[in-house]
């Protein structure tokens, strides 16, 4: 924290305190005042003509904070000048203007601070207040300003008092205000009725270390530098410096000890008749000194390192640093806090979803039982089915048994039937292989009949001419005979050798008809064989021929009749021979 934050927190009370109707505004004229105060406190030249000039456009209005900001930065805190000025004296009007307005102790109360010690809390309050507009003081800051004044009076914070303070709705949400702070110090809660003058001391050494930044005080004898004689002197240890004062009231500094890098503490030994010695060492000189006791000592010398230690780091004041620290601790517990929180959320979070997911975890088993349940119907259902089928099975199977029983005899029986035709078709094979070869034969002999078809179609085609010949011949007998008929009386002495001749040729006739008996015979027989056919036929021929031979001269006419005749009985015959023949053939 910067001299500018520390400066604007006490002015930004003494703003407030010049805002009477609350509504974040302040007349000109009293920023005029406010303004000069703050000059001659902070030791800076006034220029009063410059807020008017600033605040031309708005002459009539009041001026809001963030409106006076931008002068107060300009004209006042941008020439302030470090070690010009005493801050005491800015706290001092700023707590004067605010104190008018918003502290208002009970008169009646005798725990009541007195006007410096408030002022000394206020001044402690703003140093450890956080940052942000309005000032607040965090419960943490509170209790350990509370602490360090207890350790001061040596007696032990009541916690159970300033728990039940903090847990005011107010404090819990915002936090501790100044005027919250000293209400709960006046209440006397805190100081339990301790001396009103030990309380003011604490609260003076607490205000000296925190905010004057003095990291100890007290008494210790020094060794001169000239006359080398003890003198007991007020020390009073800062970082960077170490002053000591004829006494505690710090009227008359002795001097000063400036403190570096280059500068050490050493402990000495007892001598002299001093006890509990210690030295600081400089470039330039050693300090020799001597506590009260041995823990007086070591607190010394740890005090003037840590002062050594802060200088060399930079560091103006150790009680910002420990401020800047608990911060951050702060801000880590918050974030561990806030982790925590979450964490927690996602644990709730998990947690639900875990009692979620067991809910439909119960859920799945009570729809597991259902469906177990389900399934044992199902599996009892199906037993009971399969029992009936296993049973309908076993009906069918004995069913079975006995069909397959039929069925081997039926298969013995079809077996035997089988070796039946098996033979059977052998048989019919044996009989098919003869019928092929008969086939061949009566194709062979079809064939030869074919042959001897053709041959008798040509005999067939020679007998319709001598046929046709004979038709002719047959013709001319009849005319002869209707010819002979008138001449029939002439001819009975004839008709006598006719009429032998006519027996001759009935005989012949018959012979003729025998031997056409003959021809139907080996017709019938050329069926199988028609080359005996054709032999009778060429014995018909010689018969034929015979009956053709030549008769003597004196029965010429007569034979030639009778032959004629013959002839034609013959070729009736023959031709019905060969009608039956034709008839045997078809």
């Amino acid at each position: 924290m910067d001299l500018r934050s520390e400066l604007l927190k006490s002015i930004w009370y003494g703003f407030t305190a010049l805002d009477l109707e609350k509504s974040g505004k302040v007349s000109k004229s009293q920023l005029k005042v406010l303004s000069h105060n703050l000059c001659t406190v902070l030791s800076i030249p006034h220029d009063p003509v410059a807020l008017e000039e600033h605040f031309r456009d708005d002459d009539d209005g009041p001026v809001s904070s963030q409106g006076y900001m931008p002068y107060l930065n300009k004209y006042i805190l941008d020439k302030v000048e470090e070690g010009c000025f005493v801050k005491e004296q800015v706290d001092e009007l700023c707590w004067t203007l605010t104190a008018k307005k918003n502290y208002k102790p009970e008169k009646d109360n005798k725990n009541v601070l007195p006007a410096k010690d408030a002022f000394s809390l206020w001044c402690l309050f703003n140093f450890l207040s956080e940052d942000k507009y309005p000032l607040v003081m965090v419960p943490d800051e509170v209790e350990y300003l509370l602490k360090k004044m207890c350790m001061a009076m040596s007696v032990e914070l009541n916690c159970v008092e300033l728990e039940d303070f903090i847990s005011k709705d107010t404090v819990q949400q915002n936090g501790f205000t100044v005027w919250s702070f000293l209400e709960m110090m006046n209440s006397g809660k805190v100081t339990r009725g301790m001396d009103q003058k030990i309380t003011s001391m604490a609260i003076e050494e607490v205000y000296r270390e925190i905010v004057g930044d003095v990291l100890k005080e007290g008494y210790l004898w020094k060794k001169g530098q000239l006359r080398r004689n003890w003198k007991e002197r007020w020390f009073t240890l800062r970082p960077g410096t170490l002053a000591y004062y004829t006494s505690e009231e710090r009227k008359e500094r002795q001097g000063n000890i400036p403190l570096d890098g280059d500068c050490c503490v050493e402990v000495l030994p007892d001598r002299d008749g001093k006890r509990c010695m210690f030295c600081l060492k400089t470039l330039s000189k050693t300090y020799e000194m001597s506590a009260s006791d041995t823990k007086q000592r070591q607190e010394w010398t740890a005090a003037i390192q840590t002062a050594i230690r802060l200088h060399t780091e930079g560091k103006t004041s150790l009680h910002k640093d420990l401020k800047l620290k608990r911060r951050e601790q702060r801000e880590q517990r918050e974030r561990r806090r806030l982790a925590k929180e979450e964490e927690l959320q996602r644990f709730r979070a998990l947690q639900e979803e875990k009692e979620h997911k067991l809910a439909e975890l119960e859920l799945l088993k009570e729809a597991q039982r259902q469906a177990q349940a389900l399934l044992e119907q199902d599996e009892m259902r199906r037993r009971q089915q399969h029992d009936e089928m296993q049973q309908a099975l076993e009906v069918q199977l004995r069913e079975a048994e006995e069909s397959r029983a039929s069925m081997q005899a039926e298969m013995i029986l079809k077996e035997e039937e089988a070796e039946r035709q098996r033979k059977r078709i052998k048989e019919l094979e044996g009989l098919q292989t003869s019928l092929e070869e008969a086939l061949h034969q009566e194709i062979k002999a079809r064939q030869d009949e074919e042959v001897f078809r053709y041959a008798q179609t040509g005999l067939l085609s020679e007998e319709e001419e001598k046929m046709k010949a004979l038709m002719a011949l047959q013709d001319e007998q009849e005319e002869y005979i209707r010819k002979t008929q008138r001449e029939k009386q002439e001819l009975r002495q004839e008709m006598e050798n006719k009429t032998r001749a006519l027996e001759e040729a009935q005989r012949q006739l018959e012979e003729v008809r025998a031997n056409r008996h003959r021809v139907d015979q080996d017709v019938v027989a050329a069926q199988r064989k028609l080359r005996q056919a054709s032999t009778n036929v060429k014995h018909w021929n010689v018969q034929m021929n015979r009956l053709m031979r030549p008769v003597g001269p004196g029965g010429i006419s007569r034979t030639l009749k009778c032959c004629n005749f013959v002839k034609c009985s013959a070729l009736c015959d023959v031709m019905s021979a060969k009608t039956e023949y034709m008839t045997l053939v078809i």
